[in-house]
């Protein structure tokens, strides 16, 4: 059973950064691709950040070069590091292993929201 808890997420100006974690207990953290995801209102999940086990990382197009997908795997935690934000960043993040996202069924956490707004 994978219990993920995300923190870090608030009220910020366009151009402001915030920096999100996800504690993980799970075993299966650090072997394990992780990703951030984000859903705004009134749209599907999507996948903003990934990052392996070894520490390669992948970003949606939309946050390239403003956001940073990080890891510790000895404290089971995933962080993203979000800069230059703009309102259209606002949404409902959440992090998750990808592997079970692709199989479906995936449990998710509460999420954290994140606003951008003056």
């Amino acid at each position: 059973q994978v219990h993920l808890v995300e923190s870090g997420g608030g009220l910020v100006q366009p151009g402001g950064s915030l920096r999100l974690s996800c504690a993980a207990s799970t075993s299966l953290f650090s072997g394990n691709t992780m990703g951030w995801y984000r859903q705004a209102p009134g749209k599907q999940r999507e996948l903003v950040a990934a990052i392996t086990s070894g520490g390669n990382t992948n970003y949606a197009n939309s946050v390239k070069g403003r956001f940073t997908i990080s890891r510790d795997n000895a404290k089971g935690t995933l962080y993203l590091q979000m800069n230059s934000l703009k309102p259209e960043d606002t949404a409902v993040y959440y992090c998750n292993l990808l592997a079970l996202v692709i199989k479906g069924g995936a449990d998710w956490g509460q999420g954290t929201q994140v606003t951008v707004s003056s």
